[in-house]
């Protein structure tokens, strides 16, 4: 047999043919953990090495840190509060309640039938090297590469969305200073100012990512009691003080009231984008599968749960807001289109005081882009330890004092400034920066759940988290919403459509689909082989 031929954990049945010249680098285990570790680590490390891969990265993470980073990549008041315009354009209160309520169920099957997948692949490579070894041998190549590429542009434009959603969050938290009633002291921020302040976030996202590693488990278990904390003050002061009255609980739970120009029912669907792109992150935690200390267990149990707090945590931000909601035309008419800061302030009645409750948004906002930055460049780094991204020898090295991918971090910030330079052309670079990273994470998402239901979930009992008639049910469900998703958030928010309110999501989505498709038809079908291979002496 070719010693260059790797034999999956299903057998025979999983065998494929091929050659792959690539292996992964050498690590000794005791320069990388300098000292005895648990059964827990040795096991994940034992799997790994099963699944074609040494370990790189040390296994910081435990189940309750690996649940919150995954509640930091979704933050989600922050991620609510930035893309709070889309469903109230769609269709007001009860667009933002039940569209919530509807779009976290959905995304629960989408984070159960990853975690039957991931437990059973618990690798960065994620939702890619899932969709490898799923596949049938006829089409797993090309099918892993689309997935692969999926990912990682994922990733990184939801990175590069939540960095300038940041960006576009503090000046309307600024312009609760007013100079003159009705306007803020930052009311008409030029094109390279907010541009630069795009880029320090950005710069600053990537330098705690990289120099502050080994505490970034301490801080992501800081930002949720942060987050808590932040809620519980916004929560009581707005209800508590209310300066301009209270909205009845009718209005806030049955108001539907849509101002987009689509049709009712299509009106409703587009302002789905808040919660799907507050959702997206769901699977960008399985890039961090290799610094987990039990992945095929952690990672599964903290998506699902961490679904489950997110839906109450954004219940109880999001109802309190809309119990002072001013008028809703006049949110839907901000220039901004961040209409929580105004929310506040009205609430409140007090510039000052409504500031201070926006800082723990605004801190929130900096984690959540640490977070994301940290996920896209463990999955950039995956893709190119595999040879699917050019000049993967430079990114697929690891920094071994930092311990981390830094050449792939490198690139991942570079790629999402230079994508930022669109602003500069439209002001609606942020609708298409979120539509398409919602795009692209949920094709990713979908290939391996539909592989894996179309080759009847045979693996999924090789697992920790098969959950039987539950999964297939989660499967089909996660499937269809897939289905609906891409061309929906293709869609503008609002007709008639002008240049500078276009969502440009599907020419960057096609753009991508062009390039990726095209590099693999010049390149990869001759290169690209898939995961690294090797004989599994399970097998004779």
């Amino acid at each position: 047999m070719n010693s260059n031929t790797y034999l999956p954990p299903g057998g025979k049945d999983a065998f494929l043919d091929g050659d792959h010249d690539q292996k992964p680098p050498t690590v000794k285990k005791s320069e990388k953990h300098g000292g005895e570790r648990d059964s827990d680590e040795l096991s994940a490390d034992n799997l790994l090495s099963s699944m074609g891969y040494q370990a790189e990265l040390v296994r910081s993470r435990s189940t309750l840190q690996v649940a919150f980073m995954s509640f930091v990549l979704a933050s989600i008041p922050y991620g609510l509060s930035t893309t709070f315009y889309y469903p109230l354009v769609g269709g007001g209160p009860a667009n933002v309640i039940w569209g919530w309520v509807a779009v976290s169920l959905i995304i629960l099957c989408v984070a159960i039938s990853l975690g039957e997948i991931t437990s059973v692949y618990p690798t960065a490579g994620g939702v890619y090297y899932q969709t490898f070894m799923i596949a049938p041998p006829w089409c797993r190549l090309i099918t892993s590469w689309i997935c692969g590429w999926s990912y990682v542009v994922g990733n990184i434009t939801i990175t590069l969305a939540v960095n300038f959603g940041t960006t576009l969050f503090f000046i309307a938290c600024v312009n609760v200073f007013e100079s003159e009633p009705g306007v803020g002291v930052w009311a008409e921020p030029t094109t390279y100012q907010i541009f630069l302040v795009f880029v320090a976030i950005t710069v600053l996202c990537n330098l705690v990512s990289a120099l502050g590693n080994k505490w970034l488990p301490w801080l992501d278990t800081f930002a949720i009691f942060w987050t808590f904390a932040g809620v519980i003050a916004t929560v009581v002061c707005v209800l508590a003080l209310a300066k301009e009255g209270r909205n009845s609980a009718k209005f806030v739970f049955t108001h539907f009231e849509p101002t987009s120009g689509w049709p009712a029912g299509w009106s409703f669907c587009v302002g789905l984008l808040q919660a799907a792109y507050a959702t997206s992150s769901t699977g960008m935690i399985i890039s961090m599968c290799e610094e987990t200390q039990n992945p095929s267990v952690q990672v599964p149990k903290a998506m699902v749960g961490t679904i489950i707090l997110n839906t109450i945590c954004g219940l109880l931000f999001m109802i309190p807001l809309l119990f002072v909601l001013p008028n809703l035309a006049d949110m839907v008419a901000l220039a901004s289109g961040q209409p929580v800061p105004p929310i506040i302030a009205s609430a409140v009645g007090s510039q000052g005081g409504a500031f201070a409750l926006l800082i723990p948004l605004m801190v929130l906002a900096v984690f959540c882009g640490i977070g994301c930055t940290t996920a896209a460049s463990r999955c950039t780094w995956a893709f190119s330890r595999d040879g699917a991204i050019p000049g993967s020898q430079l990114w697929r090295q690891i920094n071994k004092s930092l311990d981390v991918p830094l050449n792939a971090m490198m690139l991942s910030m570079i790629v999402q400034i230079l994508l930022g330079f669109l602003y500069f052309g439209s002001a609606a670079a942020f609708n298409a920066f979120s539509g398409v990273g919602v795009i692209c994470l949920t094709v990713s998402y979908a290939i391996p759940i539909a592989c894996s239901l179309f080759t009847g979930r045979t693996h999924i009992k090789l697992g920790k988290f098969d959950m039987g008639m539950l999964g297939l049910v989660c499967n089909v469900i996660a499937i269809c919403w897939s289905l609906l998703a891409v061309p929906l958030f293709c869609m503008p928010s609002f007709i008639p459509v002008a240049a500078d309110t276009m969502n440009y999501a599907s020419a960057v989505f096609a753009a991508f689909i062009i390039i990726a498709g095209g590099w693999y038809f010049v390149w990869g079908r001759k290169h690209y082989a898939g995961p690294p291979v090797h004989e599994d002496p399970r097998i004779s």
